[in-house]
């Protein structure tokens, strides 16, 4: 671990009708680490995003936000206490501009919006020269970029980043890495759901991996990458129809 941990899930379960999205589910992320959330369509992904960051409340466990539990706390409450997170489909204010979009983001902060942090990061993020340009007419990698840049203008203590790559050119994904790993460097703790394993494996430090709902491996990503289960989980005959990105990122890897 990087540091001190700042979010955990303590056996999370959650269930659609007769399904178990998730069953018994752990979780842990430290400040300063960047932690990748891989695994085949359907796993159960984006439903502990969904769980982690209060749009749906768990059947079965609890999650702590610095140490203390937060699993009926809504997003706001999230958001005012340091968690930030991105979405699968885009989510940005289409009919602002890109520099409005990272103001808008730091309203609720203490002493108003900081402009200089918004500089910053357009900096960073490669798109300086889009400041003045209206989000809604972006391509989609740049886009992906404000979202980062939107998600990260408040200095948050958790951030979610759910596809993050998805759309990105090569150039713009080893952009938005240099841009995570400044961000952890700087104490933020990020968890990261990513199709592109290649870009997973090579950001991250720690990775988990679901499937079935439940955690079927953790650990660096070589111990992830020579875990049998896994490799069985992506590349197995277990399931044809689970022939996903996931499983072809995996298998450019292997």
């Amino acid at each position: 671990m990087s540091g001190t941990s700042v979010l955990r899930a303590e056996g999370v379960g959650v269930r659609f009708g007769g399904v178990r999205a998730l069953d018994g589910v752990g979780l842990r992320l430290a400040a300063g680490e960047v932690c990748g959330l891989i695994g085949p369509n359907g796993a159960g992904k984006t439903t502990l995003f969904d769980v982690l960051s209060g749009i749906r409340r768990p059947d079965a466990g609890r999650v702590l936000l610095d140490g203390a539990e937060v699993t009926r706390r809504s997003p706001v409450w999230r958001a005012r206490h340091g968690m930030r997170r991105t979405f699968q489909r885009r989510q940005l204010f289409g009919q602002l501009t890109v520099a409005d979009n990272l103001l808008v983001a730091q309203e609720s902060r203490r002493g108003g919006a900081d402009a200089g942090r918004a500089a910053e990061l357009l900096r960073a993020c490669g798109l300086e020269a889009l400041s003045g340009t209206y989000a809604g007419t972006l391509p989609v990698g740049q886009a992906r970029m404000v979202e980062l840049a939107r998600a990260a203008a408040d200095r948050p203590r958790v951030l979610l980043l759910d596809e993050p790559a998805s759309g990105m050119t090569a150039d713009e994904r080893e952009r938005l890495a240099a841009v995570v790993r400044v961000l952890a460097a700087d104490g933020c703790a990020v968890l990261l759901v990513e199709h592109n394993v290649a870009f997973v494996m090579e950001l991250c430090s720690r990775v988990v991996v679901l499937d079935l709902g439940r955690v079927l491996a953790e650990g660096t990503p070589a111990e992830v990458r020579a875990d049998a289960r896994v490799r069985e989980a992506y590349l197995g005959t277990r399931d044809p129809a689970r022939t996903a990105p996931d499983a072809q990122g995996m298998r450019g890897r292997a």
